[in-house]
């Protein structure tokens, strides 16, 4: 046995070890106990889905389709205007929501009769964006 003195981030060790002869068999090191392991970092998780704005139909007089923000955030741009045609998937507004540009699109074709939200306003979950008709 030989004796060892460690200093480990300034802590001082005294360890024993024992040498082996290259011609002895080796037997396997021990496994380390569970709780000496480190732990596995994280599985990465999946990136979201987009998300798909909250539609409803409009009552009243008005009629037509309500979409609204799917998502708190910030409006940074407004793509459409009041009477101006759209096509089914088209881009409506582009919402940032926790740091990410969130294209709000078009449900079904029409054309808008409402624009209810102005580039740098704030909107919460389920407040008014577009109503198409």
């Amino acid at each position: 046995m030989r004796r060892f003195r460690i200093t480990v981030n300034g802590k001082v060790f005294e360890v024993e070890a024992e040498e082996l002869d290259a011609t002895e068999p080796q037997a396997p090191a021990s496994a380390p106990k569970v709780a000496d392991r480190p732990a596995p970092p994280p599985e990465p998780k999946a990136a979201p889905s987009p998300v798909a704005p909250r539609v409803e139909a409009a009552s009243g007089k008005a009629g037509g389709t309500l979409v609204e923000a799917p998502l708190p955030g910030m409006v940074l741009d407004v793509k459409v205007a009041a009477g101006q045609s759209v096509e089914e998937g088209q881009v409506l507004v582009i919402l940032e929501a926790m740091k990410m540009e969130n294209e709000i699109i078009a449900p079904r074709a029409g054309a808008v009769t409402q624009v209810a939200v102005e580039k740098g306003s704030s909107v919460a979950v389920g407040d008014l964006l577009v109503v198409l008709s």
